[in-house]
């Protein structure tokens, strides 16, 4: 039989409908590439604000404070008899195996304080004691990603590294005698006066270290324990302990 033009017309117009479907989904699967790339750029970009620009904000935050701690000393306007806490900050940490600098020491342990690139010793649930109290647990935290990560490389301490607190009449050199990787973050007893688990049984003039773990997450605690080895005066040009020589 011979092909119409209206047969003709009809050949041409079927491969249509499989045409457009295939046009949609090549549509659909753009858009929502797009989208994947938008929000992998969205999430890019927050990875980048928590981890790059807080520890910003946050180390500039801690220079003011720092720098206004340090003012204070210099101008001799804690009239208090010794070293004691001002609320402005007690002293600085220093842990050459963590790198150099120094971390100020703040009361508290919550975010708002913490956020700003500080160290914060415990209020709560357990009250930690202070480097010039006679005996007893200085207990620390900080955190080890974002917001000044000050603990960040906590990791990179090891048994016999020596720890030193700085206030403004005394140095206070801790050394390392025992490390916990990874703890419950509700295990408190790490922060007890005579911390057992670190296999002290005795009192004594300790110093514990604590931070989340495993890196980017909060689902457990690092601990890090010293105990005072000796304390030193601090002379008029704050000369640092040799612990502390080239840092």
């Amino acid at each position: 039989m011979p092909v119409t033009e209206r047969d003709q017309a009809e050949t041409e117009e079927r491969p249509r409908g499989p045409r457009r479907t295939r046009s949609r989904i090549a549509a659909a699967v753009s858009v929502f590439g797009e989208l994947l790339i938008t929000t992998g750029l969205i999430l890019a970009l927050f990875v980048a604000y928590s981890l790059w620009w807080t520890n910003v904000l946050a180390d500039q935050e801690a220079k003011r404070e720092s720098d206004k701690v340090r003012d204070s000393w210099a101008a001799d306007e804690d009239t208090g008899p010794g070293d004691r806490d001002t609320k402005d900050g007690i002293g600085f940490l220093h842990v050459p195996a963590m790198g150099k600098g120094e971390i100020l020491v703040k009361e508290g342990i919550n975010p708002k304080e913490l956020n700003q690139g500080i160290a914060g010793y415990y209020d709560k649930p357990v009250k930690s004691a202070m480097p010039w109290d006679q005996r007893g647990n200085f207990s620390l935290a900080a955190h080890r990603d974002g917001h000044g990560a000050k603990f960040h490389n906590i990791h990179k301490i090891k048994k016999g590294d020596p720890v030193v607190f700085e206030t403004k009449n005394t140095w206070f050199i801790y050394k390392v005698y025992a490390i916990l990787p990874q703890t419950s973050k509700f295990n408190v007893e790490v922060l007890d006066s005579v911390p057992k688990e670190s296999g002290k049984k005795k009192a004594g003039r300790y110093i514990t270290l604590t931070t989340c773990t495993p890196v980017f997450t909060s689902n457990y605690r690092y601990i890090v324990w010293g105990e005072l080895e000796r304390t030193e005066s601090v002379d008029a040009d704050r000369t640092p302990p040799q612990e502390l020589a080239g840092g």
